[in-house]
């Protein structure tokens, strides 16, 4: 596209009269035939009074000889010099279309670009859409947009054959504000209009840059919010991470969480500053965010409830409060309340992205509380299992000691060679016993996975099954290893339940764990025990872990893994999980 034409320089307006020329025109169409009249009557009738013919025909020569071509000629010169006016306001009125063509046709170029840059997805697109866009709406054979970042496009424009030799000899550089530079190339020398064009043509981008800074930062935000939450099961941990990035956005100060109980009270769960975390949990929301839950929308408070929406422990008193509702289809979660000491500090803040990480927010408290509750039905039933194990194993094999000895007592002066025997077998079922609580109080402590990672905890586990076993044990790590946070946890779960089955069953002399990180994450524990028949212990419960074979099984392919066991009798036992990769 070549530049629009520099506009042609107009011709001199009329010179003004008092009278228009058409009015003119229209006295003179209706006075001048009767004048004429007039004035012929009364030459004709001074003629006739001369008396002599030759006089009288020198006097029609003189006056039809030169009245009548001096009043053709004032006619055409008045009939002229309408014509020049009509032609001189056709010449403004084509003038005049062709600038509010090219007016017209920058407007839409403009109107196209605002709208690219809008529907641009990413800050590359938005440099190439402006670079196209500045070509089509200048005129220019050549522009490039460069952008703060490294970020930079180019796009050309039709240039004629005649003006390919010249083309890019005139350029036109224009910063962008905010950083970058718009760089124009003509083929002829850029008019005023092109410039100021230019000029808001580098406005208009800088706009679509920031706002496709602003998408991108967002969605970062998004990205960020949801890894730190997807796994998150600590409730106050958990309501720290979100508070804190949406405090971040707004640079508020202080921030709080109030969670529906179960009878429905909202109760503060979580509060900070810019010191870290505030004490407080338990107490009753301030009368602000029973507001916002009963809204169900995102309300900015007056300064009154912004004085009353925080703990007492948070420092400075708010003068401004924004809150949050996390609620879903299953009804109110709570509520999240951002402030700060500013008055107004919220007046401009982006309401839609925050609303959207409070919905994220809804959806974590949910998956967390889920998660606590089945932690609790976990632990109620691992009480239930170990309560059953020492009613029928510690405590049943401890009251068969009673009664040995109960029997020790009786034949001790009768039967002593009998007593010392039954006291070797209550000695020995005793060891036994105190053994196995050892084993299941091992396999039941704590283990922190997310404080040490699965690689050093297993490291850790190993070794102290070996020492507390009196075990060979053998440890080999290979590749990468990349789990999801739940992975871990089944992998470390299948580790202990398969040890603990050699400790218990194997009498091994050996073990060896190996993990193996390709396409899958591979768990192998082999010993050099007895082994035993699959068929028949298939639905085996160790005493410790409470976990069988195909309940260890169903666990791992309920996280897409697969799980299998190799052991025959005098062979030694080997177990085997795979888990993907994160």
């Amino acid at each position: 596209m070549m530049d629009p034409p520099a506009a042609l320089p107009s011709p001199p307006p009329p010179e003004p009269s008092g009278v228009p020329l058409s009015d003119r025109v229209r006295l003179v169409r209706n006075v001048l035939p009767p004048l004429i009249v007039l004035v012929v009557a009364v030459v004709e009738f001074a003629i006739g009074q001369l008396g002599t013919a030759t006089g009288e025909q020198w006097a029609h020569l003189l006056f039809y000889g030169l009245v009548g071509p001096a009043v053709t000629f004032f006619s055409v010169e008045w009939i002229a010099e309408g014509t020049r006016a009509r032609e001189r306001t056709e010449h403004e009125l084509r003038l005049t279309y062709a600038q509010l063509s090219a007016s017209h046709a920058r407007l839409s170029a403009v109107q196209e670009l605002m709208r690219d840059l809008t529907e641009a997805p990413d800050m590359g697109a938005v440099v190439e859409v402006a670079a196209r866009g500045a070509v089509r709406a200048t005129g220019a054979v050549q522009a490039t947009l460069t952008v703060p970042g490294g970020l930079s496009a180019s796009a050309s424009g039709e240039v004629t054959q005649a003006a390919e030799a010249d083309a890019g000899r005139f350029p036109l550089r224009v910063p962008i504000p905010g950083g970058g530079a718009l760089a124009l190339h003509f083929d002829t020398p850029p008019t005023p209009e092109t410039a100021a064009l230019a000029q808001a043509l580098a406005a208009e981008v800088a706009t679509g840059v920031e706002a496709a800074r602003q998408r991108t930062l967002d969605l970062m935000t998004l990205y960020s919010v949801d890894q730190s939450i997807r796994a998150e099961r600590n409730m106050r941990r958990l309501l720290g991470r979100i508070t804190r990035n949406m405090a971040e956005r707004v640079r508020a100060s202080a921030r709080a969480a109030y969670l529906s109980d179960q009878d429905g009270t909202l109760r503060l769960e979580y509060a900070g500053d810019l010191g870290g975390e505030i004490s407080g949990s338990g107490t009753l929301a301030p009368a602000f965010a029973a507001r916002v839950a009963q809204a169900g929308t995102p309300l900015v408070a007056t300064r009154e409830e912004a004085a009353e929406a925080f703990p007492a422990e948070a420092g400075p008193e708010a003068a401004s409060a924004l809150g949050f509702p996390m609620r879903d289809e299953e009804g109110l979660v709570g509520v999240l309340v951002l402030g700060d000491t500013r008055p107004d500090t919220f007046e401009d803040a982006r309401l839609p992205l925050l609303a959207l990480l409070a919905g994220q927010a809804t959806l974590a408290v949910r998956n967390a509380r889920a998660y606590l509750y089945s932690e609790e039905l976990a632990i109620s039933d691992e009480r239930a299992r170990i309560a059953r194990e020492i009613h029928d194993g510690v405590a049943q094999s401890l009251a068969f000691c009673a009664l040995k000895l109960d029997i020790v007592a009786r034949q001790l002066h009768a039967e002593p060679e009998k007593a010392e025997a039954e006291v070797k077998a209550a000695t020995a079922l005793l060891r036994e016993q105190i053994r196995e609580v050892r084993r299941s109080i091992f396999a039941l402590r704590p283990i922190d996975l997310e404080r040490y990672g699965l690689l050093e905890t297993v490291r850790r586990y190993v070794e102290d099954f070996g020492e507390q076993n009196n075990l060979r044990t053998v440890l080999n790590v290979t590749g990468d290893i990349h789990l999801a946070p739940g992975d871990e946890a089944v992998v470390f779960r299948i580790l202990q339940e398969s040890l603990n089955n050699v400790a218990k069953h194997a009498r091994a002399r050996e073990v060896t764990v190996t993990l193996h990180g390709g396409t899958h994450v591979t768990l192998r524990v082999q010993d050099d025990g007895q082994g035993f028949d699959l068929a028949q212990t298939t639905g085996r419960v160790s005493s410790a872990g409470g976990l069988g074979l195909m309940q260890m099984r169903e666990r791992v392919e309920s996280r897409g893994g697969q799980y299998r066991v190799l052991s025959a009798p005098g062979h030694g036992t080997v177990v085997e999980a795979e888990m993907p990769q994160a």
